[in-house]
């Protein structure tokens, strides 16, 4: 009887391996964040560190990102951090809405809620200095 379970598991965790379930990457605007020229380059060197992965339309995946059980818990995070804010569609953003988005990035970058301590965990790079803490709210208070 033990044999058959396991022999279902590994079954069930084979099969759900070709079920896709990280969203969609896409190309970047020139509208993006990313890639505007009008940014300084400073604080797109720490969007695209710290930033890029969760919240915009070219996530780059790593390794683990394609298996399941963790692509389904990876996909949603990334889903919902686009949904808060994503870097690929600031310039979709209505004003209020804009205004709104930096009021957020501006507290979670300064009560350190962001990046996420679980993705730095993986991803050192991410990790933000007070320095780069700085630049980002400096930079988008000025907004």
């Amino acid at each position: 009887m033990m044999k058959k379970i396991i022999l279902a598991l590994v079954l069930i965790l084979v099969v759900v391996q070709f079920i896709p379930a990280l969203p969609e990457n896409s190309p970047e605007p020139q509208s993006s964040l990313l890639i505007r020229e009008d940014i300084p380059k400073d604080v797109q060197s720490i969007l695209k560190s710290a930033c890029n992965d969760c919240h915009s339309n070219s996530a780059i995946w790593p390794w683990y990102a394609h298996v399941a059980p963790l692509s389904f818990w990876i996909g949603d995070h990334v889903e919902e951090g686009r949904e808060h804010f994503n870097l690929s569609e600031w310039e979709n953003y209505e004003p209020k809405k804009k205004a709104h988005k930096i009021e957020e990035l501006v507290e979670m970058v300064e009560e350190k809620e962001m990046p996420l301590e679980k993705y730095v965990w993986l991803h050192s790079e991410a990790e933000l200095s007070a320095d780069q803490r700085a630049t980002l709210i400096s930079y988008f208070k000025s907004l």
